[in-house]
């Protein structure tokens, strides 16, 4: 499986003249990572054409370097695909708003979320609460649009 990226794009000026697709904020596609000593990277689209001189792409945004959040392969209760940046809830039962909240983020082995400043849970619980039959995870926000969202919990 291809690793999907999104990036936040702070300011749309452009966005829609240059045809870069998005949804609000967010550009999803590929990651091509710039230079070592660069400050930027890009979330390119599809592949067009390549060979040993250039390499030709749909469209593409520069982004700053290390800002590309991926996908986790994984969906929340409602189907919405989930990624670094999300803000999860968990919910133990329907009848509670939620248990708490939490910030996906990769840790090394994978991806895990973080309870406010607290601990980390594993990337093994992430896979377990999204199945299917658990149904106990929902993205809520993202941490760029509604960082207060983590705050519930300080």
């Amino acid at each position: 499986m291809i690793p999907k990226f999104r990036a936040y794009i702070k300011y749309l000026d452009g966005l829609d003249y240059n045809d870069v697709p998005h949804k609000g904020h967010f550009v999803y596609g590929n990651l091509i990572k710039g230079n070592f000593n660069d400050n930027i990277d890009a979330i390119v689209g599809n592949l067009i054409e390549i060979n040993g001189e250039y390499v030709n792409v749909e469209w593409w945004k520069c982004i700053q370097k290390g800002s590309a959040e991926q996908s986790t392969g994984l969906k929340d209760k409602n189907g919405k695909e989930i990624y670094e940046g999300d803000i999860l809830a968990w919910h133990s039962n329907i009848y509670r708003k939620h248990d708490w909240v939490g910030l996906v983020l990769y840790r090394g082995a994978g991806f895990a979320v973080q309870e406010s400043d607290k601990s980390y849970s594993s990337p093994e619980w992430l896979d377990s609460a999204c199945r299917k039959d658990a149904n106990i995870i929902e993205v809520i926000g993202n941490i760029h649009e509604n960082p207060e969202l983590l705050e519930v919990d300080k």
